[in-house]
């Protein structure tokens, strides 16, 4: 028997706090008059986006005085890329954002590109006090004038300072603080402290390998090591290395992301990882295979907040696909953050170290209007009347794990994800928004490991849905594009399997 379970959703449209000052609306451009920011069509309701133009990357994350800072690759002119800038937003909660003015500016030594920042408490690089210690960032420089006569060392690296909790920056005066050797591309420095060798180090992307530097003062690098060569994949650039430690089973393993595109196995662009060890000068790695930290089209160029106040290891990304980013039907903004997410590492069922994405916890408060129900006997059910929620669904022990589920409204629209034992398919196919790319409609059919799906996890924005598998061991991040709101949600199974479902409405954070 098939038990049908529906949905009537009603769309919320929530507008932003009007209490923006002259010197963020200049700085983050100029907005129609008639268009009240962050209630777009649209417009993500609990996921960071920018007022308005174009973002990409997710650079500088620190954590400082109570502030998350998110900076990330801005440009203020179009919605379009264009020479590069780093914006800046904080959250108190990892949730809420306060947009700042524009971070950091293009100058002579090129545009803007992605990098890192840390707390450098210590004074390490002399460039603040002992009583009064720097943030420093650390980014590429691109000379696109250089790049256009034919250089192939147009990228260096740079850092700038700020003694005020990052609201103002200062580039330091002898950049750039490490050369390019030679090499097109050469970027994305992510640096971290190493405290067993009391020093900084870099992971640098170098075409489609990792090549690691080390430093005491964040001014004067040396190369220790390289990674990638025979690694993982090569069908794109390697980009945004993040190296960062994570703990299993009482030891400490290593574990580096990078950043591909184009390469995902899915198409576009996507992030691969390698567990590993790491010595202060080389990282090793027994993988033989590539993993992938999400199995959705629409998570890159993510990496980790440094100086967390707590044990957590936190990581968002870049919530889009270099396929059709520049092309998303959004006005007056391009692109959104994930979620942010814990990353753990796990044992899949050969006893192999994985990552696993938790979404962070404090996206608790944006619960309202929760509905818990047992399914076993019920065959048709009006849940919430929402259209950003989160919803819980925990299956029964059963043989087959078979059911779909769907967002959809009264026009045809339909995103499905369709689950059969381990494979998963999503399908955005059927969405009647003005056709804007012929990559972004494909159906995804994926095939996890060979494991049995106990929980999932969605998070429902108005273009976006997270899938978290059992706990976060597999995760599918995607946006969507439909002509009027997907306002109704269902469940279809060809047996009961599920052992019950939580929907909690999701607030908006403006």
């Amino acid at each position: 028997m098939k038990h049908l379970i529906f949905a009537t959703v009603l769309i919320v449209l929530v507008g932003c706090n009007p209490q923006k000052t002259d010197e963020q609306a200049d700085t983050l451009g100029l907005i129609e008059d008639t268009i009240i920011l962050y209630s777009e069509q649209y417009r993500p309701q609990f996921h960071f986006s920018p007022p308005a133009n174009w973002m990409n990357d997710p650079n500088g994350m620190v954590y400082l005085n109570g502030e998350y800072h998110l900076f990330y690759q801005y440009y203020p002119d179009s919605t379009v890329w264009g020479p590069m800038h780093w914006g800046h937003a904080v959250s108190r909660d990892l949730v809420h954002w306060e947009n700042l003015p524009i971070a950091l500016y293009p100058d002579d030594l090129g545009y803007i590109f992605s990098g890192s920042a840390v707390f450098d408490k210590n004074n390490s690089s002399g460039l603040g006090t002992m009583d009064n210690p720097p943030l420093v960032a650390i980014y590429t420089y691109h000379d696109a004038k250089a790049a256009d006569t034919g250089s192939i060392t147009y990228q260096t690296q740079g850092i700038a300072f700020s003694l005020n909790k990052g609201r103002s920056w200062t580039k330091y005066n002898e950049n750039p603080v490490l050369n390019n050797p030679g090499i097109i591309d050469f970027r994305d420095p992510k640096v971290m402290w190493y405290e067993p060798g009391k020093k900084w180090v870099m992971s640098l992307a170098v075409k489609d390998h990792i090549r690691f530097y080390s430093s005491k003062n964040l001014i004067d690098w040396s190369l220790e090591g390289e990674f990638g060569n025979e690694s993982g994949s090569h069908e794109g650039v390697w980009e945004c290395p993040d190296l960062i430690p994570l703990e299993i089973n009482g030891e400490t393993k290593w574990v580096l992301f990078v950043s591909i595109n184009p390469g995902a196995p899915w198409g576009g662009s996507g992030t691969q990882y390698f567990v590993g060890e790491f010595d202060g000068k080389a990282f090793t790695s027994d993988q033989t295979d590539t993993l992938w930290l999400d199995y959705g089209r629409d998570n890159y160029a993510g990496v980790t907040w440094s100086n967390n106040p707590d044990d957590r290891t936190l990581f968002i990304g870049w919530m889009s696909n270099w396929l059709y980013g520049q092309e998303v039907p959004t006005h007056p903004w391009r692109s959104a953050m994930t979620i942010p997410r814990s990353l753990e590492l796990f044992e899949d069922q050969n006893g192999n170290a994985r990552v696993k994405n938790i979404p962070v916890k404090e996206l608790q408060k944006l619960r309202v209007n929760t509905m818990e129900i047992n399914i076993d006997s019920i065959a048709e059910i009006d849940l919430l009347k929402v259209a950003e929620s989160e919803i819980n669904i925990e299956l029964l022990d059963s043989l087959n794990s078979q059911f779909s589920i769907k967002f959809y409204n009264d026009d045809g629209e339909v995103f499905s994800i369709s689950i059969d034992d381990n494979f998963i398919r999503l399908d955005r196919s059927n969405l009647k928004a003005d056709y804007f790319n012929k990559d972004f409609n494909r159906i995804q059919n994926t095939e996890i490991d060979s494991v049995k799906i106990k929980s999932i996890r969605i998070f429902k924005d108005r273009s976006s849905i997270e899938l978290f598998i059992n706990d976060g061991e597999f995760t599918f991040t995607e946006l969507f594009y439909s002509k009027n709101e997907l306002n109704r949600f269902g469940v279809i199974s060809k047996e009961n399997v599920i052992k019950n479902l939580t929907l909690y409405e999701l607030k908006s954070i403006w």
